[in-house]
C-alpha cells in the first residue's frame, strides 16, 4: 500500500465504529451500480440451473478441502 493511503487508512481506523461505517456507505453509494445484480426470480432460475447441471453430472465440481487449500 503506497504511504499516502495508508496513512490514510490508519486515519479512518482511528474514527470511531459509527462513523466508520457512515463513511463506508457512502463510498459504496459512490461506485456506480452493477449491472449484474439478479432479481430473485433470476437468481433462483440460475440456482435451478446450475443444480440440475449438478444431478446430470454435466458441472465440474470441486472438493471443499481442494477447494480451501488454493486459497
Amino acid at each position: 500500500m503506497e504511504p499516502q493511503y495508508q496513512s490514510l487508512f490508519d486515519a479512518v481506523l482511528a474514527l470511531p465504529e459509527a462513523e466508520r461505517i457512515l463513511l463506508v456507505q457512502r463510498l459504496l453509494d459512490s461506485l456506480p451500480p452493477t449491472t449484474e445484480i439478479m432479481q430473485e426470480d433470476e437468481l433462483e432460475t440460475e440456482l435451478d440451473r446450475r443444480y440440475e447441471e449438478i444431478e446430470q453430472g454435466q458441472a465440474g465440481l470441486v472438493p471443499w478441502s481442494e477447494l480451501k487449500d488454493q486459497s
